[in-house]
């Protein structure tokens, strides 16, 4: 603690010190006038800045300011291009500087667990070594600019029904594994100015107040020196949350808390000391913030911006197959069919929903270089799933006049969405419908893809060629235009596995888990991890991504100060480095990911044939080659010890192997370590999770991953604080909270149109209702509800429902 804060601290009076814990309302943080610490604005991101107009709503989710709206998560992802995205990051601090923001909420590290989870479209992989390496990226970018980050939602917040108030089960080595190490890797290499805490509990504790991931973890372990902010409606208990480690709840909730955190010093339940960690946390972020809003603000150049938009769309479009049909000469006769090519999909809906200040149309693009009168266009089917013969009809007339057919389908915003998670992998039925209506013209179709996780392709081999453009932000269309035509060559891959079905995914029989617990019980196997492993087919595998020209891989080499052959001594401080040679071999420019794999041949522990350890992206001219070289320290060959709490690399062989692909892998080589670990014999209580094909992870063997037994629910009733209002919404006295809460969210969403947008509002509305605890009523709505009455309907609920009890 600095000296300036310290003296900050002497000068500070209780409540003050408990008001700077506290959020002054949706988007401020208090300030202290007569320390001249100003009030500083957090607002939402990641693709983009999403201020708010106005005052903001209770939950902040109205109209924003026009700013420049980038590809989603998963496409960021698909470029491996962690250049570009610390660019996209000094673009983000730019327009926060410009609008007097001092953190953008971003970016979201979660991993991918299922495909079905809400919030995918928004997140970066299911592996977390790219995930890391993407998000440290970002926030390198965003905080050169003074701007502080946000790295969110830690941790384990992989589906959105009940996140608010589920408990997730899940043992220390996958935590470990899978689901820190996206958050690990950017607050070692960045520091964010700010971690943002779950919804959800871990292990019985919520994030909030959870010791174990926010003192010894985040700080301890990782050395983590911003400060822990809630998000927005996380709190649960303030007082225990400031005693662990959360420093800052928002949004605000008026005086509730503040109270609370001095009635804790008063009785002693919290010690000044505790309150003054957070509170020094909280200076410290102020201080930082009023440098950059001390000076000149910085000018913005947008189309700049958008230009930088659609460079990194154009590495985020991943081309998925390609029968020597792509691209396509600009003298063909085009027959554009889909409504998404003239309403795109650019983004996802909820907390993260950009105002951008222009928006490209795939069919505007596609006219600029293909020529107006070569396009022909129709809707073929409607995006609020209206069936329509006619549009059909006309869209098998201009596909059979057609020399190719640009075929745009997707997800439009009602099936992916934050608040609910996707019910299936299917595309919408009245665009399968087209798509078996143009049976006999799908030998010359283009399947263009907007869509924000992966989705199963029935037709898969009846086309010649799929584009997968994710959600490419406002600059997205002219980035496909462009791969179609050639004029760029596409060079994203898959930062996840798309399955051939949904009952291939080991997650599965336990997504999203009942309204109050969900047990991780397939542990590391997760995304590549298990399809590699146990060899299922899949549809497209990760790191899957084709171009219009070819590449070779030669002449692999380790290297390293203990290597002798093939052995090497490995320790904490040496490396081991692998270095080979990439060949463009086709006749065009174009850019390779070299993927680098570890799997180890006889482990201890259940451990994937493959795992991401580095990778890296190199564009080279036609006939050129580069040497490529990665490095490999004593963690790229650890596994996490949950009995010694550490990372431990066994005494064995290990493949290491490169690719285009985790499946396309090129050429490998087997090394022999020994290190400060000596192989120890099978774990056989772990006997099933050594066979993950097999998906046997019984109540048995969940225990012995565990190391303890698997906790029991929280019961429904008696209803709590916790409760949701789905869950009093049919009794007699919650219905009409449940229905006057509801109005309120429809109203402030804009859920009163009759389109597809606006039923996605209403979804996302009615299931922040439905997940919301009761004991957000008096956050989210102060002027409606306070503590005092929340506690007295909860106790009249729990009346009623002891009488129903007794008459039974």
């Amino acid at each position: 603690m600095t000296k300036n804060i310290q003296t900050m601290l002497q000068t500070l009076t209780l409540e003050e010190k408990a008001m700077l814990c506290i959020g002054k309302d949706v988007w401020h943080l208090h300030g202290i006038e007569h320390l001249d610490m100003p009030s500083i604005m957090m607002t939402d991101g990641p693709h983009g800045l999403r201020k708010q107009v106005g005052e903001g709503d209770h939950v902040g989710l109205n109209d924003a300011v026009p700013a420049t709206c980038f590809p989603t998560g998963p496409g960021l992802a698909a470029s491996w291009n962690t250049t570009f995205i610390e660019k996209m990051g000094v673009a983000l601090g730019k327009e926060c500087r410009a609008q007097g923001v001092s953190v953008l909420l971003g970016p979201g590290a979660n991993i991918k667990r299922n495909p079905l989870g809400g919030r995918n479209f928004e997140y970066f992989s299911e592996d977390p070594l790219l995930a890391g390496d993407i998000a440290a990226a970002w926030i390198k970018g965003v905080q050169s600019q003074g701007v502080g980050a946000s790295l969110k939602h830690y941790a384990v917040n992989n589906h959105e029904h009940c996140r608010m108030t589920v408990d997730v089960i899940i043992d220390q080595r996958t935590l470990r594994e899978i689901y820190l190490p996206a958050f690990e890797k950017a607050v070692t290499t960045t520091q964010p100015w700010t971690v943002m805490c779950s919804y959800n509990k871990v292990n019985g504790t919520f994030a909030a107040e959870n010791k174990i991931l926010l003192d010894d973890i985040l700080v301890k372990d990782w050395g983590f020196k911003g400060i822990v902010v809630t998000d927005w409606g996380a709190n649960n208990n303030r007082v225990e949350g400031i005693k662990h480690g959360q420093h800052l709840e928002m949004p605000g909730s008026g005086d509730l808390n503040t109270k609370k955190i001095i009635a804790a010093i008063e009785n002693g339940q919290l010690t000044t000391q505790e309150l003054d960690k957070s509170v020094a946390r909280i200076l410290e972020l102020i201080l930082k913030a009023k440098t950059s809003l001390n000076e000149e603000k910085v000018a913005v150049d947008l189309n700049a911006h958008h230009k930088l938009a659609a460079s990194i769309a154009q590495e985020s479009c991943v081309l998925l197959k390609n029968e020597n049909f792509l691209p396509i000469s600009i003298d063909k006769k085009i027959a554009v069919i889909g409504e998404l090519a003239n309403n795109t999909r650019y983004q996802g809906a909820g907390s993260s929903k950009i105002n951008p200040f222009t928006v490209e149309q795939p069919l505007d693009e596609i006219k600029k270089i293909f020529g107006r009168d070569n396009v022909s266009y129709t809707a073929g089917y409607h995006i609020n799933d209206m069936e329509d013969a006619a549009e059909q009809k006309r869209a098998m007339t201009l596909a059979e006049q057609a020399d190719v057919v640009f075929l745009f389908v997707g997800l439009t915003p009602k099936y992916e969405s934050e608040g609910f998670d996707r019910q299936h992998l299917d595309l919408p039925q009245v665009q399968l419908d087209l798509i078996n209506a143009l049976e006999n013209q799908l030998s010359k179709t283009v399947v263009v893809l907007q869509n924000g996780a992966p989705i199963t392709l029935p037709f898969v081999d009846e086309v010649p060629a799929i584009l997968e453009a994710y959600l490419g932000g406002q600059a997205g269309a002219s980035a496909i235009a462009k791969i179609l035509s050639g004029e760029v060559n596409p060079s994203g891959k898959l930062a996840e596995t798309f399955p051939l079905a949904l009952e291939d995914v080991p997650s599965q029989p336990y997504f999203p888990g009942t309204t109050k617990q969900v047990q991780y019980r397939e542990s590391i196997w997760v995304g590549y991890r298990y399809f590699d492993t146990t060899k299922t087919k899949v549809l497209f595998p990760f790191g899957h991504g084709l171009s219009y020209t070819t590449f070779d891989y030669s002449n692999v080499r380790l290297s390293g100060d203990t290597l002798q052959g093939q052995s090497a001594q490995l320790d904490r401080h040496n490396l081991i480095k692998v270095s080979v040679t990439i060949t463009n071999t086709g006749d065009r420019a174009g850019a390779e990911v070299v993927q680098c794999y570890v799997g180890q041949a006889t482990p201890s522990q259940p451990r994937p044939k493959k795992e991401l350890k580095a990778f890296k992206k190199v564009f080279l001219a036609a006939g050129e080659s580069q040497v490529i070289e990665l490095e490999l320290d004593y963690r790229a060959f650890a596994y996490w010890n949950s009995k010694q709490s550490a990372w431990l690399a066994e005494s064995n062989d290990y493949t290491i192997s490169l690719g285009s692909s985790v499946e396309d892998i090129r050429d490998a080589v087997i090394v022999t370590l020994k290190t400060d670990t000596p192989l120890a014999p099978a774990n056989t209580a772990l006997k099933t999770y050594f066979e993950p094909a097999k998906r046997d992870f019984h109540d048995e063997a969940f225990i012995a991953l565990l190391g303890h037994s698997i906790p029991q629910e929280i019961p429904l009733t008696p209803y709590h604080l916790n409760s949701t209002i789905g869950e009093i919404a049919n009794t007699s006295l919650g219905k009409p909270l449940f229905d006057s809460m509801l109005a309120i969210f429809n109203t402030m969403m804009g859920a009163g149109a009759n389109d597809s947008a606006a039923e996605a509002s209403r979804l996302m509305a009615q299931a922040l209702v439905v997940d919301m605890p009761l004991r957000n009523l008096p956050v989210f709505n102060p002027q409606y509800y306070t503590e005092a009455q929340i506690v007295q309907i909860i106790n009249a609920l729990n009346k009623l429902e002891n009488k129903q009890k007794d008459k039974q």
